[in-house]
């Protein structure tokens, strides 16, 4: 007498359909009573990235460079941040400007001929350098220039290392914009560990909090790419200036096939 093992498929499994819709571990079957070999490593190795994009360094400079070969103005800041461990450690201390830093846009904005921006975009490594080498420049830009089409004012582009969301609040405040946009690396998760999000707010000031605040999150490769996510934010942007509200109060109604491929 002879029998065999039925094969996994849809019909004697319906999640292994699903996993065609996601990269979250599903349907991932099992050895006895424990995880198969493959996916405890698949498991081990997604870790491993998640943890190694957490602590990798980051570049200013090489990011400035870029900046300069896209013609776009920018400048250095600095969070009150000094090393990766107080970042990771004092989130409080990337929420603002180190002192220097402050002085340096309080000249800016009290020179003679100083214009306030419209708009002040930032870049910061966050927790995942990666995503803001990788996908910072390719966003902002295409978004630049659907800003500069509908008449916006940009100041120069603040690259801001070791910098939390808030930070964004300062800068702006101190150089007088009526928006503030930072491009920063997401915490990685165990499929995403290049994951960058933009975040904006209208009126920057101390007093604003995440519910003034409007997001756009998991740009990169796998996910919405960089192009895409620029066509969003010069749209909520527009709507923002145009309905006077951001955060919880302004609704994404864009039309989906507005923002897909052309």
């Amino acid at each position: 007498m002879s029998f065999s093992l039925p094969a996994p498929d849809a019909a004697r499994d319906p999640w292994l359909a699903l996993q065609r819709f996601t990269t979250a571990r599903i349907a991932l079957g099992r050895s006895g009573g424990s995880q198969r070999t493959a996916t405890v490593l698949a498991f081990r190795a997604a870790h491993a990235r998640a943890r190694d994009a957490v602590q990798a360094s980051f570049s200013p400079t090489t990011l400035c460079a870029q900046l300069d070969a896209a013609k776009l103005p920018n400048l250095v800041l600095k969070s009150a941040v000094t090393d990766r461990q107080t970042y990771l450690l004092r989130p409080d201390l990337g929420r603002k400007l180190c002192a220097e830093s402050q002085r340096s846009l309080a000249d800016i904005a009290a020179a003679p001929d100083y214009t306030a921006p419209d708009i002040v975009l930032m870049i910061s490594d966050g927790l995942a350098a990666q995503a803001a080498e990788n996908y910072a420049l390719p966003t902002l830009i295409p978004l630049t220039e659907a800003l500069r089409s509908s008449g916006w004012r940009i100041g120069p582009v603040c690259i801001v290392p070791f910098a939390r969301v808030k930070i964004q609040d300062e800068i702006g405040a101190l150089l007088r914009a009526r928006f503030t946009l930072l491009l920063l690396g997401e915490r990685p998760g165990l499929g995403s560990p290049d994951s960058l999000g933009a975040y904006f707010t209208a009126r920057p000031a101390a007093e604003r909090t995440d519910a003034d605040r409007n997001c756009v999150s998991n740009i990169r490769a796998a996910g919405l790419s960089p192009d895409l996510a620029a066509r969003k934010l010069a749209w909520l942007l527009n709507t923002s200036r145009e309905t006077g509200q951001s955060g919880v109060a302004l609704k994404d109604t864009q039309p989906t096939e507005a923002i897909s491929p052309l």
